[in-house]
This record gives structure tokens, C-alpha cells and sequence, in this order.
């Protein structure tokens, strides 16, 4: 049996869980059920959390992952990763009775590559292949969107000439994301940057209180879904500074063997990560002998969303 540390501390990272935009889609999928019963059909899922999808599910949400799935003139939610022009179409021409969850954080860049596409500028979208926020996006000019993933993709794009600008995924790292436009601009000098930048205020609040808590901590426990862009970033940004880190969907995913040693874990959730699931594993941890929980907040949030047309009365 191993020796276990007599003082044993959790770290718990704040801000964490919810942002505005996911607890926006969310309560959008609830108010529709309350509204109109079941089912309600959601295009894909309408945050990146399996437990989140599950509950939902179990009160007559059905997830499908493209507009043609769903019955002509159902009432429809658009998952919070917005959706490309084409899906709007589609719901048009099945008359569906549809409710746009997208963040508005990630309409706020749609807005700026339909602008950049018509000022005729080649749009470098930095993202991830595959994910629903970068089909989204674009999907908004197609024609003129290059996606560029990582350092190596910067150092090797070839643009056309003629004037270029960038935009990225909201929930990408801060610090690659930086690396990556300086590496473009290196290249290509006249890169023109988005208005404001296009990382959320959720994606950057949560990686400076994971760097707040990492140094201290021999175990980082990340609480978030393995489809969840923001949740790896912040098991990426503990590992970078030197802290063993895992993302867990919940503590039943928690090996006990990482923590055996370990005087310190920080614990912190992702962006869509509900917050029971963090009260369920500070248990778990108390169990094992970390019942010492210490918040360490970096900042206040009091971002808050207005809910989408079709449900923003108050449901009876």
C-alpha cells in the first residue's frame, strides 16, 4: 500500500462550468419542452457534455445530427456551435418551427466573415476540422474560408493574394491561438485581425483560473466531455505547466491510482460541464482523503444572455 500524504487539498479553479451561451442553450431546450411537450428535436448536440445530452434525452429531446432527420414542421433547437446558412435553409423548406440556441459569441463571428467575405477578403479561420463551430463559420463564406489548425498549418498555408484577415473558434487556447496569427503575420504582414477577438471571455476566464491553481497542484481533474473543445484546452494549459491532468466526463472515470500519492489536486469543469457534476467529485475526493477544498476565484462572471425568440416568455 502506498503512503498517502497526511494533508491533502483540493484546489478548486473559478471561474469553471457553465458560460453564458451554454446555460442560454440549455434552459432554450427546457423552456421548448415546457412550451410545446415532447419531443423537441435538437440538431446536433446542443452542448458538448454527454451528461447534459442524457438528461435532456430523458425529458423528451431527441438529438439528431442534421436538419432532415427531423418531422416536417417539429419544433427544432440549433445547438450552441451555430449551424451554417444551408441548415436555416433546410429548416425553411420543412416549415419547422425553429429556436437558434447558437451563443452569440459565436454569431458575432459569423457576422464577421459574411462582413470580411464582402470586402472580398480570404477569411484564415484557426479551429479544428470537424467541429460544429468551424462548419458553422465556414459555412458562412465557404468560397473565401481557409481553415488553419495548428503552428505547423500556419508555417505551410499558401493564401491567395489580395487582402486576408483571420478569425478563430471561440474555444480554442489563448496562448497557441496567439502563437499561430504571429506565425501568419510573420508571412503575411496585411493578416487583418477581427474587431474584437473572437476567443470568449468563458474559454479565457477558465484557462487563467486552470494557471491560477496548475503550478500548485500535483493532479489537475478536468470535468468536461471528450467532444468538448474548451474542456481539452484546459487539460492541455495544466499539462503545460507541469501538472498531471485528466478529462473526466465524472468521478466514475477518476482512476484512484492518480491521486494516491498526490498532497494537491485542482479540480475545475469545462464550459458545458454542469455544476453537480463538480459537487459529485469533490465527494469522490473527500472520500479519498482530500477534504480540504480551497476556492482560488481569479475573476467575477456576470455575463448573461437573453433567451432565444420562441422562448423567451415565461414558461407556465
Amino acid at each position: 500500500m502506498s503512503h498517502r500524504p497526511n494533508h491533502r487539498v483540493v484546489l478548486l479553479a473559478a471561474p469553471r462550468g457553465y458560460c453564458a451561451g451554454v446555460e442560454r442553450a440549455v434552459e432554450a431546450v427546457e423552456r421548448a419542452l415546457d412550451k410545446h411537450g415532447a419531443p423537441v428535436y435538437v440538431r446536433k448536440q446542443i452542448v458538448h457534455n454527454l451528461h447534459v445530452v442524457r438528461d435532456l434525452e430523458a425529458k423528451g429531446a431527441i438529438f439528431v445530427d442534421e436538419i432532415d432527420q427531423v418531422p416536417i414542421g417539429a419544433v427544432t433547437v440549433l445547438s450552441a456551435h451555430g449551424s451554417p446558412p444551408s441548415v436555416y435553409e433546410e429548416a425553411g423548406r420543412r416549415e419547422l418551427r425553429l429556436i437558434d440556441a447558437t451563443c452569440p459569441l459565436v454569431t458575432k463571428v459569423h457576422v464577421e466573415a459574411r462582413r470580411f467575405a464582402g470586402e472580398g477578403r480570404t477569411i484564415v479561420l484557426i479551429g479544428h476540422a470537424g467541429h460544429e463551430e468551424v462548419e458553422g463559420t465556414s459555412g458562412q463564406a465557404p468560397d473565401r474560408t481557409v481553415l488553419v489548425q495548428d503552428l505547423q498549418q500556419a508555417a505551410q498555408v499558401e493564401l491567395p493574394s489580395g487582402p486576408i484577415a483571420y478569425l478563430t473558434q471561440t474555444t480554442l487556447s489563448v496562448d497557441e491561438t496567439g502563437q499561430i496569427v504571429e506565425a501568419l503575420r510573420d508571412r503575411y504582414p496585411e493578416l487583418q485581425p477581427p474587431p474584437r477577438e473572437d476567443i470568449c471571455y468563458a474559454t479565457q476566464n477558465r484557462q487563467d483560473a486552470v494557471k491560477a491553481i496548475a503550478p500548485r497542484a500535483d493532479v489537475v481533474l478536468v470535468i468536461g466531455s471528450k467532444n468538448s473543445s474548451n474542456s481539452n484546452r484546459l487539460a492541455e494549459v495544466a499539462r503545460e505547466l507541469g501538472a498531471a491532468a485528466y478529462l473526466v466526463d465524472d468521478e466514475t472515470e477518476v482512476d484512484p491510482a492518480w491521486v494516491a500519492d498526490a498532497e494537491t489536486v485542482g479540480v475545475t469543469s469545462g464550459a458545458s460541464a454542469p455544476e453537480h457534476l463538480v459537487t459529485r467529485m469533490l465527494s469522490w475526493l473527500a472520500e479519498h482523503g482530500f477534504d480540504d477544498v480551497e476556492s482560488v476565484p481569479i475573476v467575477e462572471e456576470g455575463v448573461r444572455f437573453s433567451l432565444p425568440a420562441g422562448v423567451r416568455e415565461s414558461s407556465r
